[in-house]
């Protein structure tokens, strides 16, 4: 997926591999440069189709400036508009709600759920005016088990193309991802660049290292891998220390009870599965060059509270979130540093835990995007 990538501008003498340079993540013109080139052109997380449960019901969201709403429509499906009026450019509709037409608040042009124009005040004055040639503007969009994601791209290629086999994996993890909703969203503040965050998440070199209590009480070290499937990074290893989790589970519920495993959606989202068949989400907003908001999301069946899911939030908050923080925000200072451009990657022909082919992957799918600039 990445043969247009040019590895002599990036890779040293006898094979060595590098990182990205250190501009794409203090120079504000690289944010913006990704911006259409990367962020309109990949899936991107939106909300839960818990949020759109009514005819109707609508919430809005962005991408980076972009402002865009998502609606279910009277036949039960769910649309994604851009949130700007076909007539003068006004904002359609604000947070989220639900309504019976979407109503311009400048001048009332009136629109179906579908999008379609159902009326224009005076428009019978105007020769040639037809409401049924004009509709807000469309924004692709599919349900991936329950989480809605959109693409501006249209031409882009469906989300199981991009992310090959990851539906049927999460499902078999979560046989009840069908029926869940989120019950917990902790927003965390990183003064970082986007790819600093993901960088961090996609590799654990640093866990044995760094995170004493994920190592103990969640994953083997060990044994830990990341591999590319597609534009997905699949982490896979055996849970470790069953006995040492602060939370009941019955390994005899399913195939993947004891399991942990994690598929980080490039370029901002990851889906995390703990023992149990504890679902969690990662998805990182980049808010500037040097700030990102990371939501860490926890599913319950129906959104019901559970004192483990508020139990094992909290720790995670606690303990990986904050020693994360604090490494990210110390890359992100040394990014920065006169005395550093670029670093040197390890790779193990073996993979394995202390190899990051998965950082070089990132790379190229970044190098990839930003080679599509028009």
């Amino acid at each position: 997926m990445t043969e247009n990538i040019d590895r002599t501008t990036i890779n040293g003498a006898g094979g060595l591999e590098h990182t990205l340079s250190s501009d794409l993540y203090t120079d504000p013109a690289s944010l913006e440069r990704e911006r259409t080139a990367l962020f309109f052109r990949t899936w991107q997380y939106a909300g839960h189709v818990s949020q759109l449960e009514n005819t109707g019901d609508y919430f809005t969201f962005d991408i980076l400036g972009q402002k865009l709403f998502m609606i279910r429509d009277g036949d039960g499906e769910i649309r994604c508009f851009h949130n700007v009026c076909k007539h003068r450019a006004h904002e359609m509709v604000a947070g989220s709600g639900s309504v019976k037409l979407l109503v311009c608040p400048y001048h009332a042009w009136t629109y179906e759920l579908d999008g379609r124009l159902r009326r224009a005040p005076n428009q019978k004055k105007v020769v040639g005016f037809e409401p049924s040639s004009i509709c807000l503007s469309g924004v692709r969009i599919e349900n991936f088990c329950g989480f809605l994601f959109v693409n501006l791209d249209r031409d882009a290629e469906p989300m199981d193309v991009w992310y090959p086999n990851v539906r049927e994996e999460l499902s078999a993890f979560v046989p009840q991802v069908g029926d869940l909703k989120p019950v917990l969203v902790n927003e965390v503040e990183e003064r970082c660049n986007w790819k600093v965050a993901v960088e961090n998440y996609s590799e654990c070199y640093h866990c044995a290292l760094c995170h004493p209590t994920f190592v103990k009480g969640v994953v083997d070290p060990e044994c830990y891998n990341i591999m590319p499937q597609g534009y997905c990074l699949r982490h896979t290893t055996r849970a470790a220390n069953l006995d040492r989790l602060t939370y009941e589970i019955d390994p005899d519920a399913n195939a993947h009870a004891t399991d942990y495993s994690s598929w980080f959606l490039w370029p901002t989202f990851s889906f995390q599965v703990y023992p149990g068949n504890v679902l969690n989400s990662y998805w990182w907003k980049p808010e500037s060059v040097d700030r990102t908001t990371m939501y860490r999301g926890w599913h319950t069946v129906g959104g019901v509270h559970s004192d483990v899911i508020a139990g094992l939030a909290q720790q995670d908050l606690d303990t990986t979130v904050a020693e994360d923080i604090t490494l990210v925000e110390s890359v992100q200072r040394g990014l920065s540093s006169v005395g550093y451009d670029r670093g040197t990657l390890i790779i193990d022909p073996d993979f394995g835990v202390n190899s990051e082919h998965s950082i070089r992957a990132l790379r190229d799918w970044a190098l990839e995007a930003l080679a599509h600039q028009k």
